[in-house]
């Protein structure tokens, strides 16, 4: 079992593009965290000095190793995190052993599974 997890951490009001070209790319599904706060490199303040904190997300993926890339460079597109500074960041981390995906695995693995 060869997997990867892609994390992404999106404005609210990008998620559900984001999900989307995770979708077209390979991913079968998500889990979303939503509600989460988050500070960037300069910390944004309201014009009363108070802070500001922005509504994000916290998107994960459970995908297959030989789409992670694609998923990956797709949910960058879609999220512009690296054109437009403050929309996000993304990440992929190896999974060394996961259960609970008996029925799912052949679906994430797609023709990984069939080889």
């Amino acid at each position: 079992m060869d997997l990867k997890l892609i994390v992404a951490l999106v404005d609210d009001a990008r998620t559900d593009a984001v999900i989307e070209a995770a979708r077209a790319a390979g991913a079968t599904g998500a889990t979303i965290i939503t509600g989460v706060r988050g500070e960037g490199l300069i910390p944004q303040k309201t014009f009363l000095g108070l802070d500001l904190w922005a509504s994000r997300n916290v998107i994960l993926f459970l995908v297959s190793a030989a789409r992670a890339e694609a998923i990956l460079a797709s949910i960058d597109r879609e999220g512009h995190f690296d054109t437009e500074p403050g929309t996000g960041v993304a990440f992929q981390v190896d999974i060394e052993r996961a259960i609970g995906l008996r029925t799912q695995l052949p679906t994430i693995l797609g023709a990984e599974a069939e080889a």
